[in-house]
């Protein structure tokens, strides 16, 4: 028997049911489909755990990998739920002491800080055409203004026109940009409908015009990286607001 995920939305929150039993040759498809659902950025993810059985200890390790990239984008928490016995005793080794851990999905929805009226969101869907580089820079700027951020307009604008214009370049998809302030960061991510992984193009050649927008990004951001996500994938940077 494998590993089932039915994934549920919490208001803003994502609940993940997982629920089988957890072998090591579980944890590639689990750690995709969790990272699917941080690539709908909620304010936490809940994974429910009641019904899962753990076969091999080591297979623990696909929720550190998960909550190591909720840390970086979107910078939410990733919370597990009501684990088993052998499977909470499993969690109090070292390797795994900074996964919170709650007795039920209702304990981790009271434990859980909710940052819903402080969140700030901007979002633009656009077309893949010249213009839309154009409109991208546009959202950022009026984003870094709207939350006070004048020093984040450059850079915030180039990382939004050059994930944008990649887009454009290689995808060829309808496309959504968002904005996101959160307390210590600036998030900026464009959603395709591509799965073609974005390559950092660290050899192009000085003349080239294509493969040289991830290395902007890479040289201003903070952080960047992608996610697989339903239809697609995510490309997010982000940057430092203080």
């Amino acid at each position: 028997m494998g590993v089932e995920t039915l994934v549920q939305a919490d208001v803003a929150r994502l609940i993940a049911r997982v629920s089988g039993v957890l072998d090591l040759t579980d944890t590639a498809p689990l750690r995709n489909r969790l990272l699917k659902c941080l690539a709908e950025q909620p304010e936490a993810l809940l994974v429910d755990l009641a019904q899962l059985t753990l076969r091999e200890p080591l297979a623990l390790a696909v929720f550190s990998a998960v909550a190591r990239q909720a840390a970086r984008w979107p910078a939410i928490p990733v919370a597990l739920c009501a684990p088993r016995p052998e499977i909470r005793r499993s969690l109090g080794l070292a390797a795994y002491r900074n996964l919170p851990v709650y007795a039920s999905v209702q304990a981790a929805r009271d434990g859980l800080p909710d940052h819903r009226e402080t969140l700030r969101v901007l979002t633009d869907e656009l077309l893949p055409i010249t213009g839309a580089a154009r409109q991208a820079r546009n959202v950022a700027t009026e984003a870094c203004l709207l939350w006070d951020l004048p020093d984040l307009v450059a850079p915030a604008s180039l990382i939004a026109s050059e994930l944008v214009s990649n887009v454009i370049d290689h995808a060829g998809t309808m496309m959504t940009l968002r904005m996101t302030l959160r307390r210590r960061y600036l998030q900026i991510s464009v959603s395709d409908g591509s799965s073609e992984v974005p390559a950092l193009q660290i050899a192009a050649p000085a003349h080239a015009s294509n493969g040289r927008g991830l290395m902007l990004v890479d040289a201003t951001a903070h952080a960047w990286g992608w996610l697989p996500c339903n239809g697609g994938k995510v490309v997010w940077a982000s940057l430092r607001t203080a």
